[in-house]
């Protein structure tokens, strides 16, 4: 990942080297002094050690924190050392938001794949997308309806091409009338 902040830019080491874990083996070479009550636990520089070390050669910034509403501890890797530990945890703390943020695009707005790379293509599916599901919400909160917005979303996908009227689509069937109230006859076959 790779952002700017008030001018500086911001880089992850895992770009350059990937890791599916964060390190067990490596050695401190620096620990710096942090304030505990910024929530950041701890501020290091370290070396890799082990059979991966030869895959980043270069010194790393370790930085833990502990997220004071959860109370869950974070490790940070990182190859900015110029920017406070409170600041690391913090972009990290954003970079989340962002992550939650398309993971709640991909399960409510249904976006599998963007249909291209450019900030206006992927923008503009975006804001296409959570249109309308507010157009959706909105004629959930009118009609009054008891379904959720993907039941709502199914049925038009369904019924998309049909010259229907919307509400009549979530009326419940029309009662079938009986035989014998319309004035016709009707056999009694328990009588047998």
């Amino acid at each position: 990942m790779v952002g700017e902040v008030g001018g500086i830019k911001i880089g992850t080491i895992v770009k350059q080297f990937p890791f599916t874990r964060p390190p067990q083996s490596y050695r401190v070479i620096e620990r710096r002094a942090v304030r505990k009550e910024t929530g950041v636990t701890s501020d290091q520089t370290i070396m890799l050690d082990g059979p991966k070390s030869a895959d980043c050669p270069i010194p790393l910034r370790r930085v833990g924190y502990r997220d004071p509403q959860t109370g869950k501890h974070y490790v940070f890797l990182t190859n900015i050392f110029r920017l406070c530990a409170k600041t690391v945890a913090d972009i990290y703390k954003q970079r989340w938001q962002v992550e939650l943020f398309f993971k709640w695009i991909k399960q409510n707005l249904r976006i599998k794949s963007f249909l291209g790379t450019s900030k206006n293509t992927v923008l503009t599916q975006i804001w296409i997308a959570m249109i309308t599901i507010l157009l959706l919400a909105y004629y959930k909160w009118r009609a009054k309806l008891g379904h959720s917005i993907t039941e709502i979303l199914k049925l038009l996908q369904l019924t998309l091409f049909e010259r229907r009227n919307l509400y009549e689509l979530f009326e419940p069937p029309p009662v079938r009338q009986s035989m014998a109230t319309n004035g016709q006859l009707s056999f009694n076959f328990s009588s047998f």
